[in-house]
């Protein structure tokens, strides 16, 4: 994560020139710089999220791409497969009604 600047001295100051006692201000001030350096994301945080997931999505794309092929092939084949079986079948049993007719 890219760092972000707080300025932690100018937020106490502010507090305490508010009325906060700076003891509480620098409580306060700490608490907020952590939690922005640990848990905000920036823009450039949310811009490389962005381009990981369009790379992410692209190649899910590819790989899903290629199984279609693949499973229309498969499909194709066992298609094949089936109706050659199935002529291979009623050719015998029409050669068998011939022959009993």
């Amino acid at each position: 994560m890219v760092a972000m600047t707080f300025d932690t001295h100018a937020f106490v100051k502010e507090l305490t020139k508010a009325g906060m006692p700076e003891e509480q201000a620098e409580v306060l001030a700490r608490s907020q710089a952590t939690l922005i350096d640990e848990k905000l994301a920036t823009k450039q945080d949310l811009k490389e999220l962005e381009l990981r997931l369009k790379r992410d999505m692209k190649e899910l794309e590819m790989r899903l791409t290629r199984d279609m092929k693949e499973l229309e092939l498969r499909l194709k084949h066992d298609l094949t497969v089936r109706l050659g079986s199935m002529m291979v079948v009623a050719i015998g049993v029409v050669a068998a009604l011939v022959k009993l007719l």
